[in-house]
């Protein structure tokens, strides 16, 4: 495989998207009010945020380029609306079939009002589902089986973001892990979170 054709080789967002889908059909209603990994959001914060970035890159991936693609993330956290389980549900379905096209890997497109290329915004909405789906899983209490293959394509992303000393790290600072550690602590690490993060207890 040449180098242009690794940078666009295409990723199969399914597995991954599936087990989004399993860990917010597991959400209770109760559950929305709880803390995450994430400090500003509260897990209805951080489900709005998925139906969100969901539509924004499968948006991106199809070219659709307006409103979902253009507007960059708010200062408010994002809240999530009474229909949020359909939404979401249509948005996963939408990203796979999306990032499925061999075209959403090529050329430039938009997503958070920032211009990048094609290949670049499917990793980063590849990351989004890996990392926001172990938030999901500890903040409500579910087991996390992320699909190696995506977990595998992250951790390559992430490190590279880490070593880029030129810019900062869109995914906050790396926390220190054993370098042996299991594949899926060394990504939640990178991404600036902490591998043993459980909720507090009230």
């Amino acid at each position: 495989m040449t180098e242009k054709a690794a940078r666009t080789a295409v990723i199969d967002f399914a597995a991954q998207a599936r087990e989004v889908a399993r860990l917010a059909a597991g959400t209770t209603e109760e559950q929305l009010a709880a803390p995450t990994p994430c400090a500003a959001y509260a897990v209805r914060h951080l489900l709005g945020h998925l139906v969100g970035l969901t539509a924004a890159f499968r948006d991106a991936a199809r070219k659709d380029l307006g409103p979902t693609t253009n507007t960059p993330p708010g200062a408010e956290p994002p809240e999530v609306t009474p229909q949020w389980r359909a939404e979401l549900t249509r948005n996963l379905d939408g990203l796979v079939a999306a990032w499925r096209a061999p075209a959403a890997w090529e050329g430039e497109t938009q997503v958070g009002g920032i211009t990048l290329p094609g290949a670049a915004a499917g990793r980063f909405a590849l990351n989004e589902l890996v990392v926001h789906g172990w938030d999901l899983a500890r903040a409500t209490g579910q087991e996390y089986a992320p699909d190696g293959a995506s977990l595998r394509a992250v951790l390559t992303l992430l490190k590279t973001a880490a070593a880029d000393q030129g810019n900062p790290s869109p995914f906050g600072p790396p926390v220190p892990v054993a370098q042996d550690a299991p594949l899926l602590d060394r990504v939640v690490a990178l991404s600036g979170r902490r591998p043993d993060w459980t909720a507090p207890t009230r």
